[in-house]
Parts: C-alpha cells; structure tokens; sequence
C-alpha cells in the first residue's frame, strides 16, 4: 500500500518569518495520515530542518547538482542538502528545464547524485499544450521517463511528478481522464521497468494549479498518489485543507 504524499513547492518565495507557516502546519496535522514533504528555497532548508525536528513535515531542496563537490560556483551538492537537512530534492520540474535548460540526461545525473547522497527524488515530468494539442502527451512522458529516471531508483528513493506545464500556475486543471490516462501510463511504464513490485510502490503525484477547492477531484483519480502544490503550499491555511483531502481519500 502506497503512502500517500502532500509535497509543496516554495520555489524562490520565503524569508525567514515564512518558518511560522510550518509551525502552523504541523499543529494542524500533529499525526497525519499522509507524508508531508515541504521544500522551501535553500536559504531556509537549515532552519526549516531544525523547526521541523520531530514534527511530521519533512524538509527537501528544489535542485542539485550532479557533482559532490567541485569549482561550481552558486551550486548545491545534493550532500549539502542532506547536510543541512533535507530529505528529498525535487528535480526536472519545468521551471528548471526551460529556464536554466536542463536536460533529461541531466535531471538522471542529478537524481543518481540525490540516490548517492541518501536524498529521495521526486522527478517532474510534463507536457507543453503545444503537445497536449497535438495528441503528443504519451510520447513525451515516455522520453522523459526513459531519460529522467535513473536504474537506482527503488520505491523509497524515487517519487514521480506529473506536472503538465501548461497548468502549472494558470489555474487550468486537466479533466480526470487526462490525469487518469497519463498516471496509469506512467504506472505501466514504472512496472515494466522495475518489476511489479518496486513499479507499484512508486508513488507518483499530480501537480499544476491544486487548490483546495479541487484537490479531492484530482485525489479519486486512480493512480494519484498525492500532489506537488506549488502557490497553495506557501500557507499552511491554503495548504492544510489540501493534505486534509488527501487523507480522506483511499
């Protein structure tokens, strides 16, 4: 039985006073029935550990770099963030790809590196409309996935994100057979890879513009393992009413 996941995105927002909106958090869901994984931007991963410490919310980074160590000026190692506190690392989120490009070859470098490193990566996969639009969704999943994802990967240290892009902090959420098809897709394809074993203990998230008030929609597809929630994750009001769906879903 997979553990269902409730994981937030903070991207490049938060200072210091945003730790209170973990706090917040965790008193809201002193013993959930679902993992809570929080990634704030590196300035706040040390801290956000420590306030975190024996609370049910875990702390992850949103990046790091393929190598332990080295003349990388501005680059995280995935050791550092274990070091500061971290549990997980989200790699390959769209942003990352088209902003920075990063390639499929290397989000697999850096996913290895986490796996090295001890860290749990959740790996972005997604399409652009220009695809969705062309009946391309398929193709382009299974690219990613076969480039993405390292042979390391285990049930424990490998969780998969759906991200289509074009629904990515616009607001627009695909009907329940998009997500549905794509995640039993990604389901097969994790099976076949890894055996049935490993390829059904792998949890895979649905991400692109979760709100409260349509969480539990998106959490009775099958196959939805939980959410990467970007803007509604950034307070614990907004956030909590998501995790409180997914705890009450099978």
């Amino acid at each position: 039985m997979r553990r269902k996941l409730a994981a937030g995105n903070w991207k490049m927002n938060g200072l210091t006073d945003s730790l209170d909106e973990l706090r917040s958090l965790a008193r809201a869901h002193p013993d959930p029935a679902v993992d809570i994984l929080v990634c704030p931007p590196a300035t706040l991963i040390a801290q956000a550990a420590q306030v975190c410490a024996g609370l049910p919310v875990a702390i992850g980074g949103q990046d790091c770099h393929t190598e332990r160590t080295g003349a990388h000026t501005g680059d995280l190692s995935a050791e550092m963030l274990k070091d500061s506190g971290a549990c997980a690392v989200i790699l390959g989120h769209s942003e990352r790809r088209e902003d920075h490009g990063e390639t499929s070859d290397m989000v697999r470098a850096k996913a290895r590196a986490a796996h090295a490193a001890g860290l749990m990566a959740v790996i972005c996969l997604g399409e652009s409309l220009a695809q969705r639009d062309a009946a391309n969704t398929l193709d382009i999943i299974a690219a990613q996935m076969s480039l993405s994802i390292p042979d390391t990967s285990t049930a424990e240290n490998l969780v998969i994100a759906y991200e289509p892009i074009w629904a990515i902090g616009t607001g627009k959420l695909p009907d329940a057979a998009q997500i549905g098809e794509v995640h039993d897709f990604i389901r097969t394809r994790l099976e076949r890879r890894f055996g049935p074993g490993a390829g059904r203990g792998m949890r895979i998230l649905y991400g692109g513009s979760v709100k409260p008030n349509n969480a539990d929609q998106v959490f009775r597809v099958p196959n939805v393992d939980g959410a990467l929630v970007g803007g509604a994750s950034l307070r614990a009001e907004d956030f909590s009413p998501i995790i409180k769906a997914l705890s009450q879903t099978g």
